[in-house]
């Protein structure tokens, strides 16, 4: 009697356990979530964690664009400004390029000129908050600073498309890592120098040839005349040996002599001010010229320099990335600043074959000294190195701007793509783990009525007491 009664006990105890955790179960559905432990159902929890994470991740990838567009934005805005200055300077340039000038109306453009570069100085330290947009990585810095005095600043060749095409191409072997490379020149400037003959030449750094500044200027136009489409051995005036070709820096090297911005190296600007003063002295190598007899003759050669502002870049070249998918990396589609090597690009002083680093500000300098000979009314310089100065800033500028459309469309696409994601994944979420307002209702309902029945129907016929058993 006892072991059937205890029997009887205990199985309602745990059926009537098992009705109020079924209970218990419902009412926490009661928050609109089905799912708080795997055993409510394995499968669909397995899919509630996958689509959880694809959702945390659409929300990082929109915060990533949402703050590139801004950053973009920011720099899209200051570069249109810049193009917008450098096509001004254009003009200005091809206005003081007119011999009918007199020196106020030099003197009127040269202070105009120096007026748009400052203040493409000040765009071009635009900042998103408080990061300086075209800083690169460095973006707490201020990445641009103009100098308050004049400096000291070699002055190249500027050539224009048919010198390109005549002094570029020709086969050269150069030593790379103690190897001998074949390659072909490829320049857009040379160096400016003055000779103790009393003569200027031109020098091809990679080559180490150097020519006459008439032949360069005019006549080679008679070679091209009489069929020669590029420049001989035989048409250089004389030839240094160059730690391009050879590898040995102790051969010509322009890191030897300038900076990266074009000003001397400490070596000669011993007192650091950047301009070449009494006391400090221009740096001198020497060069066998040939004469027109066919004779050789040593010639101390010397670098044109002038004097101008000088702008420094205090950047990096690196690039900020804001990943919008999954996947590796992409730099061309996922970076959103621009450096300042690719809104002013390089020059004779800095690029790869120079020995120094990216200057970052190589458009601004050579403007600058477009602007200084403007104001030196030196019109041979204005109608021929300055107007492709001018033009080549603009155009390196404009596509900067350009690069900077193609990201901005990638992420305001990006955008539009997350925001349709979001809304699929949050449905997925939904579909997987909401609760069945309805039929939770039912089956709330159903399971509170048969919980409060079976305590009714227990209190009713289980022993209640020892007495009950003796009875």
């Amino acid at each position: 009697m006892r072991v059937s009664s205890m029997q009887t006990v205990n199985n309602y105890q745990r059926q009537l356990n098992e009705a109020y955790e079924r209970q218990t179960k419902l009412m926490e559905q009661t928050d609109g979530n089905s799912l708080h432990r795997p055993s409510d159902d394995a499968v669909n929890y397995s899919k509630y964690l996958r689509y959880d994470v694809n959702l945390a991740e659409n929300e990082q990838y929109k915060t990533n664009t949402n703050t590139a567009v801004s950053w973009i934005k920011t720099s899209d805005s200051a570069m249109v400004n810049i193009v917008d200055i450098f096509k001004t300077f254009k003009g200005k340039t091809d206005a003081a390029a007119n011999d009918t000038n007199n020196v106020s109306d030099w003197e009127a453009i040269s202070k105009e000129m120096l007026a748009e570069i400052q203040e493409a100085v000040s765009d071009a330290n635009i900042q998103n908050g408080d990061r300086y947009v075209f800083a690169g990585q460095s973006d707490t810095t201020r990445p641009f600073i103009i100098s308050s005095n004049l400096q000291t600043r070699g002055l190249p060749k500027t050539l224009s498309d048919q010198q390109v095409n005549f002094f570029s191409g020709t086969a050269i072997t150069r030593t790379v890592d103690g190897k001998s490379v074949n390659t072909v020149t490829n320049i857009s400037q040379m160096l400016r120098l003055k000779g103790s003959d009393g003569n200027e030449y031109y020098m091809n750094t990679q080559s180490g040839k150097v020519y006459t500044a008439e032949f360069v200027e005019k006549g080679f136009q008679d070679r091209v005349t009489s069929g020669q489409d590029r420049v001989a051995d035989a048409d250089a005036a004389g030839e240094v040996k160059t730690a391009f070709m050879t590898g040995d820096d102790s051969d010509f090297k322009i890191s030897k002599y300038f900076n990266s911005k074009g000003t001397f190296v400490a070596a000669y600007d011993q007192d650091g001010d950047g301009l070449i003063e009494s006391g400090e002295s221009k740096p001198s190598f020497s060069v066998n010229v040939k004469g027109s007899d066919g004779s050789t003759k040593a010639v101390t050669m010397t670098f044109s320099t002038i004097n101008q502002y000088v702008v420094t870049y205090r950047g990096d070249d690196k690039y900020i990335s804001m990943t919008k998918k999954n996947g590796p990396q992409d730099q061309t589609s996922d970076t959103v600043n621009a450096t300042g090597q690719d809104m002013f690009g390089t020059d004779i002083f800095d690029n790869a074959d120079s020995g120094n680093y990216t200057s970052g500000c190589a458009s601004l300098n050579n403007l600058l000294a477009v602007q200084a000979e403007v104001k030196a009314c030196n019109i041979d310089f204005i109608g021929n190195d300055g107007l492709t100065l001018a033009d080549g800033a603009h155009a390196t500028a404009v596509t900067a701007e350009t690069k900077l459309g193609a990201r901005q469309q990638a992420y305001t696409a990006a955008q539009t793509m997350l925001d349709t994601q979001n809304t699929t994944i949050t449905q997925d979420v939904t579909n997987v783990s909401a609760t069945d307002v309805a039929k939770l209702s039912t089956d709330l309902m159903a399971a509170n009525t048969l919980y409060q029945m079976s305590l009714a129907v227990g209190g009713r016929i289980l022993p209640q007491s020892l007495a009950d058993y003796l009875s």
